[in-house]
């Protein structure tokens, strides 16, 4: 149900990575091509990873999760930084979206990783109440600052 992507995965992670930005009400913030994701996840330096959830029956791909490694300076690992998880609408509560995070906390065990994190918007409660059910934590302490566009431009000129 769950396998490590393949180069030959690209364009399906590409229209799914477009899918969640549609759910996620930004599709018009996605500009990532097929060519930049192949290169970030099969490049020269890898600097992501990416797993892929397939239907039991047809082998189909109905999921993904596209992560990389984060560092914890106060603990002293890497850890996971799950940048997507996607599961298809037709798909959902097959259990695909658990076996994806399965595999990551698995990695995480395994590799003597110490936290597996990502973000989740405030408003999608589905989502929320799945990774609280898994016994994931909020860290209402902690609010996400980014520099994008002019404002990056601007300060790294």
């Amino acid at each position: 149900m769950i396998r490590t992507a393949t180069p030959a995965d690209v364009p399906v992670i590409h229209a799914m990575v477009r899918e969640l930005a549609d759910y996620e009400k930004a599709l018009h913030e996605a500009r990532a091509t097929e060519d930049q994701l192949r290169e970030a996840l099969f490049g020269e330096r890898p600097a992501a990873f990416a797993h892929v959830a397939e239907d039991d029956t047809t082998g189909e791909p109905v999921g993904f999760c596209l992560w990389f490694l984060n560092f914890s300076t106060w603990r002293g690992v890497h850890g996971i930084y799950l940048e997507d998880l996607y599961v298809r609408p037709e798909a959902r509560g097959g259990g695909h979206g658990k076996a994806l995070l399965t595999e990551l906390a698995r990695i995480c065990v395994e590799r003597g990783y110490e936290r597996l994190e990502w973000s989740v918007l405030d408003w999608n409660e589905p989502s929320i109440n799945f990774y609280k059910a898994l016994g994931a934590a909020p860290q209402d302490e902690w609010t996400v600052y980014r520099l994008t566009d002019e404002a990056l431009a601007r300060l790294g000129s």
